[in-house]
């Protein structure tokens, strides 16, 4: 007798190569993930980094976490905050970034609302619930300000879909949504009134994390070390094609669910800001002084029993590898 789980895995498929080492990664549907694996498959990249890439599709992000934490995906893209706080409850996971891509407070093109300050006695919606890295993101950076926007303004919380119909049908004034739903609301007329990459360079980073990345195990990494590695390469690889051809997106666009040509143009422009170009040892500064600032915010319940972020979190290619110093 075996089990079922019902909108757990939705199928299975491969980017296939001849003959090549296995990596099995977990892909939300709906994710931009999904353009990118687009991307290696037509181009042939696995095949020529000598991978065979086997691709079970899950219906939401935690699902793939679920598949991550059991063993049955090697790598999935998920949160930056969830893979820092398993980390710190004993879960020997690695993160290395995919995206800095981050939501932003939107609001109607006529809206008085100018900043911070003006949401107060306002209706905020927020998608994602009260302990959305965004949110606390933005909440860190008001708090700054003198602003607690928790007790100063009027919160809604709920699913990205649903913030995202609030805003339009009036029942709130300003909404924090997720940057897919915001490039949406921008093709609609919507304005931006803050983005969370603003909220962290206000916050002192030097420039925004990727808040999402791409998740493995620390054993896994150890034995499939050439697997991972060749993986990140033909990833990157894929951001050069995206990053430079127009004609790439066209190709793409059966899979993003564009509604017209400005929400296309809008995904397209913000997934490739979103792509990361500096090194690790940037990447892992910057998002030391995050977390332990919404470790001052959310408290155990966020981030774990750890105040400081694990300085094993992030994993080193070989050409980000600082070299040893020779004994003399």
């Amino acid at each position: 007798m075996f089990k079922i789980f019902p909108a757990l895995c939705l199928l299975v498929w491969a980017i296939p190569t001849l003959a090549g080492e296995t990596l099995r990664i977990g892909l939300q549907k709906t994710g931009t993930f999904a353009w990118q694996l687009d991307v290696i498959r037509r181009h042939d990249l696995a095949s020529i980094a000598g991978l065979d890439l086997q691709i079970t599709e899950y219906a939401s992000p935690d699902a793939g976490k679920l598949a991550l934490n059991s063993g049955s995906v090697d790598l999935a893209v998920v949160d930056w905050l969830w893979v820092a706080r398993a980390r710190a409850l004993g879960a020997k996971l690695l993160f290395y970034p995919y995206s800095s891509a981050v939501g932003s407070i939107m609001v109607k093109a006529d809206s008085p609302l100018r900043g911070l300050g003006d949401l107060k006695g306002r209706v905020l919606a927020v998608a994602g619930g009260p302990l959305d890295k965004g949110w606390l993101i933005v909440q860190a950076a008001a708090i700054r300000q003198g602003i607690d926007l928790k007790r100063e303004a009027t919160l809604q919380y709920g699913a990205p879909p649903l913030i995202f119909q609030k805003l339009q049908q009036g029942e709130a004034e300003a909404g924090l949504n997720y940057w897919n739903f915001c490039a949406r609301l921008e093709a609609q007329g919507y304005r931006r009134l803050l983005d969370v990459r603003e909220a962290e360079v206000a916050l002192g980073l030097e420039q925004p994390i990727a808040l999402i990345g791409y998740a493995f195990s620390e054993g896994f990494a150890t034995s499939h070390k050439s697997t991972i590695d060749r993986f990140i390469a033909v990833a990157q690889s894929a951001n050069d094609i995206m990053r430079r051809s127009d004609a790439e997106w066209d190709a793409l666009r059966p899979l993003m669910n564009a509604e017209d040509q400005s929400t296309f143009q809008a995904y397209r422009d913000q997934t490739r800001e979103g792509m990361p170009r500096r090194t690790i040892a940037a990447e892992q500064a910057d998002a030391r002084a995050l977390f332990k600032t919404l470790a001052g915010i959310g408290g155990p319940e966020l981030v774990g029993p750890l105040q400081e972020l694990d300085p094993g979190l992030y994993y080193q290619t070989p050409s980000q590898t600082p070299p040893r110093e020779t004994e003399r």
